[in-house]
């Protein structure tokens, strides 16, 4: 028997509970993977508080990593033994899932499991930023805004790999240190004169912007970005940023969105994973720290996200 963490209503950390469930054999189209390695992200928190719906019950996670164990018919270019990971598919919270072929990631031999599970669906959101939503070049100024957090931390360090200015902004005093050591230039959210201290640094205003913070930091957005610049939204931990359509426009700001998906799929997922994993062999993100959870342990790492006292980049080891 494998296991899962189901919940069959939304709320708090306890709403989660590990049962015993049979995985069967994969349909057509689908592997059956062993999981080593789960990410975990905040969407899965948006899941459990019912902000991003799923039908109940629900097994809440969007990415592992593992070994393929198991393929249906008319599955191609994977066959069992194979090291794989996945990211943005439902159902992620369990030991042994069944998963489209399509959505798999062949792992190379010096990523590990918890590497992919770790990195991949945070890095790929970072690569959306930087290739997609504003194809950042050397020389650039850009504001991240949420970089204390886990794909916020990661972009800021690739976007300074890449010759940008990287400006990062902590969500609090405590977590300066961690944003300093991949920001250029590092701020506090609260400082009142932290327009003024952008501005400084960027005096007709910073290239892009990019915003994991939403509602709560979209004000400094707008005063910061340069007209004709970007406002990148990607996440929004405090809220949906209020419309802002006709001051951009007057402006000529881009604002641009979206999910990963959208920009990370087809013949983009090679391209993109293979930039990632370039990234994490030269150590772009080897001062980063993992904070590893066991697989009966997942609630509590959701307690910790929501209490903002994350000591890394989240994990659970199966």
């Amino acid at each position: 028997m494998a296991r899962k963490i189901e919940m069959r209503t939304t709320g708090t950390p306890d709403a989660l509970s590990v049962v015993e469930t049979e995985v069967g054999l994969p349909g057509a189209g689908k592997v059956r993977l062993v999981q080593t390695a789960i990410g975990i992200n905040y969407v899965d928190v948006m899941v459990r508080k019912g902000l991003y719906p799923m039908r109940l019950p629900a097994t809440p996670g969007f990415e592992a990593a593992g070994v393929v164990d198991a393929v249906g018919s008319g599955v191609t270019g994977f066959v069992p033994g194979d090291r794989v990971a996945y990211f943005f598919v439902e159902g992620a919270y369990a030991t042994a899932s069944l998963v489209p072929s399509e959505a798999l990631v062949r792992l190379p031999d010096d990523i590990s499991y918890e590497v992919a599970a770790t990195f991949l669906a945070k890095g790929l959101t970072a690569w959306m930023g930087l290739y997609a939503l504003h194809p950042l070049k050397a020389g650039e100024v850009a504001l991240v805004l949420g970089a204390s957090g886990s794909v916020g931390s990661i972009l800021s360090r690739w976007a300074r790999s890449l010759g940008a200015t990287v400006i990062g902004v902590a969500g609090s005093a405590g977590k300066l240190t961690s944003v300093a050591a991949g920001a250029d230039h590092a701020f506090v959210a609260d400082d009142p004169a932290l327009s003024d201290r952008v501005r400084a640094i960027a005096p007709a205003g910073v290239d892009v912007v990019y915003d994991f913070v939403g509602r709560a930091t979209f004000p400094l957005a707008v005063a910061s970005v340069r007209d004709g610049g970007v406002i990148a939204t990607i996440g929004a931990a405090s809220g949906q940023a209020p419309p802002a359509a006709d001051q951009l426009r007057s402006r000529a700001v881009q604002l641009r969105g979206g999910g990963t998906p959208q920009y990370v799929r087809g013949e983009t997922v090679a391209v993109a994973t293979a930039q990632l994993w370039g990234a994490i062999r030269d150590g772009l993100f080897s001062d980063l720290q993992v904070a590893q959870y066991t697989f009966d342990r997942i609630a509590a790492a959701h307690e910790d996200m929501e209490a903002r006292r994350l000591t890394g980049l989240p994990v659970a080891i199966v």
